[in-house]
């Protein structure tokens, strides 16, 4: 455990273990903040971004720091997260401090000048946005909205929304997600347990119907139906 404590110099084992460590330890950390830190990347989770990296590159970059005060401050900053997302969960007044309202940016068809200013975004960059989005008039946006996250929301109107089966009064069949039983050339049978098939009757369905072996088959996926849809390798 010498390479844990500051030294005047590390051998290149020693290198690797720290980074092993530190690796191991960051995954711990955001595996306890949770996924919300991953997918929704906000003010406070930027900061404890910046904060853990900063604080982790030292050890990782000079010898003569240890490796123990790093990861002590880290364990606490990840307590104070953890804290201050419950707050946000339990305090509605704690949760607008911490993510702001959204900003609005177009209202019945018209860019509100002063929000752009606010949300510290161009005119270019709305439209950006708008266009990724498929729309092309910003007249046929009733409403469109800066996130905390730093994403943009836009509802159209009503009159330019595509229609649905819904708006056409066709009752649609239930959606059913279909069952992935071949990935990669490998047999999933923990998926293929889920159905009524058997690891014989997929390979011969493979074999008969598209004459390859399962290795050669980059997905497989079964529907309700049992319709076998097969993806090879090219």
């Amino acid at each position: 455990m010498d390479f844990f404590h500051g030294q005047e110099s590390l051998t290149a084992i020693q290198w690797i273990l720290r980074a092993i460590v530190a690796f191991l330890f960051l995954l711990l950390a955001a595996k306890i903040m949770g996924q919300r830190s991953i997918s929704q990347l906000r003010l406070i989770d930027f900061a404890m971004a910046i904060s853990i990296g900063n604080i982790i590159a030292h050890p990782l970059s000079d010898e003569g720091r240890g490796m123990k005060g790093s990861m002590i401050t880290i364990s606490v900053l990840v307590v104070l997260y953890s804290v201050v997302v419950l707050l946000s969960l339990k305090w509605v007044s704690f949760r607008h401090l911490i993510d702001s309202s959204p900003i609005p940016l177009i209202k019945n068809g018209q860019i509100v000048s002063k929000n752009l200013t606010k949300a510290r975004i161009s005119v270019d960059l709305l439209l950006s946005e708008l266009r990724k989005e498929k729309i092309e008039d910003v007249q046929k946006v009733a409403l469109a909205l800066w996130e905390p996250d730093g994403t943009i929301s836009s509802f159209l109107y009503p009159q330019y929304q595509t229609l649905t089966r819904a708006d056409m009064k066709i009752v649609p069949e239930p959606f059913s997600l279909p069952s992935v039983l071949i990935k990669e050339g490998k047999i999933d049978y923990h998926e293929l347990n889920k159905t009524k098939c058997n690891e014989d009757w997929l390979k011969n369905k493979v074999t008969s119907t598209y004459n390859v072996d399962i290795s050669d088959v980059l997905l497989a996926t079964i529907d309700k139906n049992n319709n076998v849809n097969v993806f090879l390798y090219k």
